[in-house]
């Protein structure tokens, strides 16, 4: 008995051990001036060819760059000036007013307590200035906000912003605003606070999977965490997992959305790798290797981006101020 538990562990060790194949970059971005964390996937309705990677510049003199499919900065359409960006996120038709509709990127903002609103592709600020969060925070760091997710109602088609911060309480530690628009401009208004917290580390990446209304989200060092975005929904963990997979911290999230099947793509960070989890069921599938190191941030599209990614795009964070892009097809999502 005794040697066959020595077996099953030596199996387990060289099991842990062993390293994976490298899946080799399509193209790796110009590098950054200072530090990359976390990037969003702006497709283009009239030429899918023509999308653009928006990735942060996380610095107290730092940026939103913008990529286009080949890795090259697009300075026209890169935002400069920023306090430490540290996440940022994207959607789609956003009711600006009556007659217009918008497409918007949404950013941290660490240094200046805010988050920010630009409309895509132009770049124009909607947000005078930017939106305070956290204003209520009495600890110290837990009105600094990092990790970013935008949620557009299928219910009611509000966009929302779901945002995370540098530390807060147990409970209570994302805060939902509410995007409002009129005749006077871009408001932001809190609606919720939410979300449970281990105290181990903190909690940066957020993702919302539009599609099931689902907002995930990662508590460093203890797991995956699930909840409704959907105010009305209530504020009940549906589900906590995954931790066991992860060599320490819990980083990006990706979701990638198939007809019929969708994933969750989540950075293994001390590891350099990512999870693969099944998104109906939260089962992990599989654990894969890119070549990034010391990953945060990720994104994914499942739509084709014409000749240079006919199959979708994958797009991490290395920690040598790039961004990976990996035509998403070499992932073996579906085998």
């Amino acid at each position: 008995m005794m040697n066959r538990i020595l077996i099953i562990v030596g199996l387990v060790l060289v099991s842990c051990g062993k390293k994976l194949p490298v899946i080799a970059p399509d193209v790796i971005t110009e590098k950054t001036l200072h530090d990359t964390d976390d990037p969003a996937i702006w497709i283009s309705k009239n030429d899918a060819s023509k999308s653009i990677v928006f990735g942060t510049d996380k610095n107290t003199e730092g940026a939103i760059y913008a990529f286009d499919l080949d890795g090259k900065i697009i300075e026209d359409k890169t935002i400069r000036g920023l306090m430490r960006p540290n996440n940022v996120d994207l959607e789609y038709d956003f009711q600006l007013n009556d007659s217009t509709q918008v497409d918007v990127i949404a950013f941290t903002e660490r240094e200046r307590q805010q988050i920010r609103l630009f409309s895509v592709p132009d770049m124009k600020p909607l947000d005078n200035g930017g939106f305070k969060v956290f204003e209520d925070a009495t600890e110290p760091e837990a009105n600094l906000p990092m990790g970013i997710a935008l949620y557009k109602s299928s219910e009611s088609n509000k966009l929302y912003a779901i945002v995370g911060r540098k530390t807060g309480p147990k409970n209570e530690y994302l805060y939902q605003y509410e995007f409002l628009s009129d005749s006077l401009g871009v408001n932001s208004k809190l609606v919720r606070k939410f979300g449970e917290f281990s105290g181990k580390k903190e909690i940066e990446a957020i993702a919302v999977n539009n599609k099931e209304g689902i907002v995930y989200y990662s508590d460093e060092g203890h797991c995956i965490r699930k909840y409704h975005a959907e105010p009305s929904k209530g504020n009940k963990e549906i589900y906590c997992f995954g931790g066991d997979y992860f060599k320490e911290d819990i980083e990006g999230i990706a979701i990638a959305n198939y007809p019929g099947k969708s994933f969750l793509i989540v950075s293994n960070q001390q590891a350099g790798t990512f999870n693969i989890f099944d998104v109906n069921t939260n089962a992990f599938l599989k654990e894969i290797n890119l070549g990034t190191i010391g990953t945060d941030g990720c994104e994914v599209t499942t739509m084709s981006l014409g000749d240079k990614f006919p199959n979708g795009l994958f797009v991490s964070m290395n920690d040598d101020k790039s961004f990976f892009f990996h035509d998403l097809k070499k992932l073996n999502l579906l085998e």
